[in-house]
C-alpha cells in the first residue's frame, strides 16, 4: 500500500490534514473528514489530494485554494463557510504509510522542520521512507508551475486565515492567479495556431479583398422654385418694359 501525502486517521476516522501545523498554535493541525462529506466535496478533496500538483504541495490547503467543486465553488473556502474544517491536536492525528507502520502528525512535522532547518532529521526521514514509503520532500521532483501566493509587497496570503479579511485576500489572489493563467492559456494558443499554419499553409484563413466603394453619381442640384418664379417675373417684366419704350 503505498503512501498518500496529506491523509492520516484521527479516532480511527480518516482525515484529510488540511493544515499540518496552525500558525501560533504549532499543537494544531486543520483537518476535513472526507467519508463523512456529500459526495461532491468527498471526490473534489480526493481529485485534489492524489493529484501531482496535491502530493507535491507542503499543505494541502495551497492545492484546494487552486481547485474547484464540480459546481464551481471554490473548494477551500467552501469548506470553511460550511464548518468542515476542524482543528485537531498534532498528538492525536496518525499517519499510516502501510498496514504495519505508522508516525504521528506532531512527530513528523518535527521531522519536516528539520528537514527545513538542514539537520539530522533528514536521515531520520529517509529511514520512514524506506521502512514506511513516506516521500522525502527534499529529494528532487519534476518541476511544477510556481504561483505567486502575494497579494501586494509584504502582504503575504496565509491560507490558514479563515476570517472574512482572510478569505477576501486568498480570492483576490486566486483572481490574479487565473488572469495569469489566462494569459499563459492564450499566449500558448497563437503559438499552436501559428505552428498549424506553418504545417499547413492552407489552414491560415484566407483575407478577403474589400469591394470597392462605388463612387457616387454627381447629383445635379435642383434650382429653387421661388428662383425660377422670380427669373420668369425678370424676364417678363424686361419685355414689357421694352414694348413701353
Amino acid at each position: 500500500m503505498s503512501f498518500i501525502k496529506h491523509i492520516g486517521k484521527h479516532a480511527d476516522r480518516k482525515v484529510a490534514i488540511i493544515y499540518r501545523v496552525v500558525p501560533g498554535e504549532e499543537h494544531m493541525a486543520l483537518v476535513c473528514y472526507p467519508d463523512t462529506l456529500p459526495k461532491a466535496f468527498h471526490n473534489g478533496i480526493m481529485s485534489v489530494i492524489e493529484s501531482d500538483p496535491g502530493q507535491q504541495a507542503e499543505n494541502l490547503a495551497d492545492a484546494l485554494h487552486r481547485n474547484l467543486l464540480s459546481d464551481g465553488r471554490q473548494i477551500l473556502e467552501t469548506l470553511h463557510r460550511e464548518g468542515m474544517i476542524k482543528k485537531v491536536r498534532t498528538k492525536d492525528i496518525v499517519v499510516t504509510p502501510n498496514a504495519t507502520s505508522h508516525v504521528h502528525l506532531d512527530e513528523l512535522n518535527k521531522i519536516m522542520d528539520g528537514i527545513g532547518a538542514g539537520d539530522e532529521a533528514a536521515k531520520k526521514m529517509a529511514d520512514l521512507d524506506k521502512n514506511t514509503g513516506l516521500v522525502d520532500p527534499s529529494a528532487n521532483r519534476a518541476p511544477m508551475e510556481v504561483v505567486e501566493e502575494t497579494v501586494d509587497a509584504g502582504d503575504t496570503v496565509d491560507y490558514s486565515d479563515m476570517s472574512d479579511t482572510g478569505i477576501a485576500k486568498q480570492r483576490m489572489q486566486q483572481s490574479k492567479n487565473l488572469v495569469a493563467e489566462a494569459k499563459a492559456l492564450n499566449a500558448e494558443a497563437k503559438r499552436l495556431k501559428e505552428e498549424a499554419f506553418e504545417l499547413d499553409a492552407t489552414l491560415r484563413p484566407k483575407t478577403r479583398k474589400k469591394a470597392p466603394v462605388p463612387k457616387k453619381k454627381a447629383i445635379a442640384k435642383k434650382k429653387s422654385p421661388a428662383k425660377k418664379i422670380v427669373k420668369k417675373a425678370v424676364k417678363k417684366a424686361t419685355k414689357k418694359s421694352a414694348i413701353v419704350l
